[in-house]
């Protein structure tokens, strides 16, 4: 069924800053049509509930699709509900919930894998493609030391081994790091190969939040200087409606350019 909303999808938009983003979006006075990407359909309907009680008067409509991120079977069936849905079309893919856009090896028999043609439906019909990244991600910023945030990232720990799990100058961010530093590389490569087909690719850098990831909780995180994950929200929101359309290409945090 067309509808005359710009149609976004969002995975991983049930909790979180995926949440964060559809709530901005709900309280836009630009309408949406906006695909709630969960894993566990019950918990996007939770969401989608949640945000109808907070916000009854949104412009947008909300629905929820299966879409677990690491089955390449859900992907299929989130591409053929989605393209039957809106024949087709989609206005912005948020790529919130991590997956990677590597090509797999197409099975005996196939033109493509499911992966190949998840892309290519994206590649055609994406006109805005959003990866969500980490300002922990930036190398110039590994050499800074004279700020809290730098001095927990990246100063040493003590010689000997193991480093331990905890505190500053620990390996705890590594893996995570160097996962949103490579994202920042997918998010280039996607800006260029899709340049000539008017389709505009960012990374968006949401800051420091308050949000569940890393299991810290709330409370904590807020207590080392995170901000309410609605700032995140509202960056993501500033991305889709072209505020920082001159910055294309680029990792965007809410008030700069982040260096690469």
């Amino acid at each position: 069924m067309a509808s005359n909303k710009e149609i976004v999808f969002i995975t991983g938009g049930n909790t979180g800053l995926g949440y964060e983003v559809v709530k901005a979006l709900c309280k836009s006075p630009r309408p949406y049509e906006i695909i709630i990407g969960s894993r566990t359909v019950s918990k996007g309907e939770e969401a989608i509930a949640s945000l109808q009680k907070e916000i009854p008067e949104s412009a947008s409509t909300l629905s929820v699709q299966q879409a677990d991120l690491e089955s390449d079977s859900s992907l299929e069936r989130a591409v053929e509900a989605i393209s039957a849905k809106h024949g087709g079309r989609l206005d912005v893919l948020i790529n919130n919930g991590g997956a990677s856009f590597d090509n797999d090896i197409a099975p005996a028999g196939r033109q493509m894998s499911v992966r190949d043609a998840f892309n290519k439906m994206w590649d055609v019909n994406s006109p805005r493609l959003l990866f969500v990244t980490s300002g922990t991600s930036t190398l110039a910023e590994t050499e800074i030391f004279d700020t809290p945030m730098g001095q927990r990232l990246n100063a040493s720990p003590p010689a000997g081994w193991p480093k331990g799990s905890a505190g500053p100058g620990t390996m705890s961010v590594t893996g995570y790091r160097s996962a949103k530093t490579g994202l920042n590389m997918v998010m280039r490569e996607w800006a260029r190969i899709l340049r000539n087909d008017g389709v505009k690719v960012w990374a968006v850098s949401p800051g420091f939040l308050a949000t569940g990831l890393g299991g810290v909780g709330a409370d904590r995180l807020k207590a080392a200087g995170a901000l309410d994950p609605s700032v995140g929200g509202e960056t993501v929101r500033d991305v889709v409606e072209g505020k920082r359309d001159g910055e294309a290409g680029k990792v965007v945090r809410r008030d700069m350019v982040q260096p690469w």
